[in-house]
């Protein structure tokens, strides 16, 4: 479709799906402020009569798996008409968007649900949420005597933006689950130019950033994801946030789902918040589009043979082979019987590294006898992905 047509189409349907509604008319008038943050963006409808019934969109994203980046489709404004519900109309635009972001190359995808239990039949698993956290700036009164190396730098988002983008960039290829947006939609945060960059750099590298907002005098100083490489750069933008103890009532900002702020300081009265719940407050799901997502992942050690079932995408019997650190994926088609059986979720599932083997036959993921376990343990250690990309 042309960029008018979502106009249309899929703006106000997605609008009213996840907006206060009706619009307002001046509200209808800044969707064509959007367009240019859509250009790239696969968009597709259903129409009966003229009329869109319902619409789904992948944006060409890219993640970070187990520290090899891939291409991933974000999928987003799923939306259906109301009186067009409950038809099967998304399945039938999601098994199209897929079936085509797969063609296209991307291995991966990720979204955040509306449902999840919706999503987990498309073979999504559930991903951690980052947490909020909120303290007041007087309690990081200590870190003010404090002598750092390092430095913070302090400029409006619209002239930092170029360092901010490339430090994510720097963070896609080092932080597991890390997802960026295309150029097109990520430069949406320089565009408007409502937030303060704050940067923490150490031997002239960046090696931290938040960007954020102060509401009000004696109100909140308002952070959005705070990434930090290291506890010496998190600290430097937190001894920043210390100078606002006559300014600011509290500060919040997003942290990865990892990070454990109650430690961060002795005596830090600090709430820590990832409620999940529907509608309106999902964690991020996400999913392999092919086994070849795979292939030369870092591994430890492990041989196994799985059987893929009930999927659309990720099907037949696989020899997942870790043993040389990189893991090897062959097709066999040997008609040997296979280890375990896993669905495409609880093969994402061990991925991403938010599940233990243990844990799929319990959730009806798989069957793993204890055998399997222990290999599928070795080839996929846990861990803790971040989205980071919020859409």
């Amino acid at each position: 479709m042309t960029a008018d047509d979502r106009l249309t189409t899929s703006f106000p349907l997605a609008a009213y799906a996840f907006e206060s509604s009706p619009l307002t008319a001046a509200r209808v008038e800044q969707f064509r402020d959007y367009l240019p943050y859509h250009q790239g963006n696969t968009t597709l409808v259903l129409e009966e009569g003229g009329e869109t019934r319902a619409a789904v969109t992948a944006i060409p994203m890219r993640q970070n798996l187990r520290g090899v980046v891939l291409p991933m489709a974000g999928v987003a404004g799923v939306a259906t008409h109301p009186l067009a519900r409950r038809q099967g109309h998304v399945r039938t635009l999601l098994h199209q968007l897929l079936d085509e972001m797969r063609d296209e190359g991307f291995r991966l995808s990720a979204l955040y649900p509306f449902r999840p239990s919706f999503y987990a039949r498309f073979g999504y698993t559930g991903l951690p949420k980052p947490r909020m956290v909120s303290f007041i700036p007087a309690d990081l009164g200590s870190l003010l005597r404090a002598e750092l190396p390092g430095e913070v730098g302090w400029e409006r988002i619209s002239a930092g933006y170029p360092a901010w983008r490339a430090f994510t960039e720097r963070c896609l290829t080092h932080r597991h689950g890390f997802s960026l947006f295309p150029d097109y939609r990520a430069v949406g945060l320089r565009d408007r130019d409502e937030h303060w960059l704050l940067t923490a750099r150490v031997d002239g590298e960046v090696t931290g950033a938040v960007a954020y907002r102060i509401d009000e005098h004696g109100g909140t100083l308002h952070g959005n994801e705070l990434l930090a490489t290291d506890p010496l750069s998190r600290t430097l933008l937190l001894q920043f946030f210390a100078r606002h103890v006559d300014q600011v009532e509290r500060v919040t900002v997003q942290v990865p789902p990892n990070e454990l702020p109650e430690l961060w300081l002795t005596d830090l009265d600090v709430h820590v918040d990832a409620r999940v719940g529907r509608p309106g407050s999902s964690a991020p799901m996400a999913r392999l589009l092919s086994v070849d997502a795979l292939s030369g992942l870092p591994s430890g050690p492990g041989r196994v043979r799985v059987e893929l079932t009930g999927d659309r995408w990720l099907t037949g019997t696989h020899l997942l082979d870790g043993t040389t650190g990189a893991l090897e994926v062959v097709d066999d088609r040997s008609g040997r019987a296979p280890t375990a059986t896993l669905t495409a979720a609880g093969l994402s599932a061990l991925a991403y590294g938010v599940l233990d083997p243990a844990e799929l036959p319990l959730r009806g993921l798989g069957e793993v006898p204890a055998d399997a376990a222990v290999e599928l343990r070795g080839i996929f250690p846990h861990r803790v992905p971040y989205l980071f990309a919020d859409f």
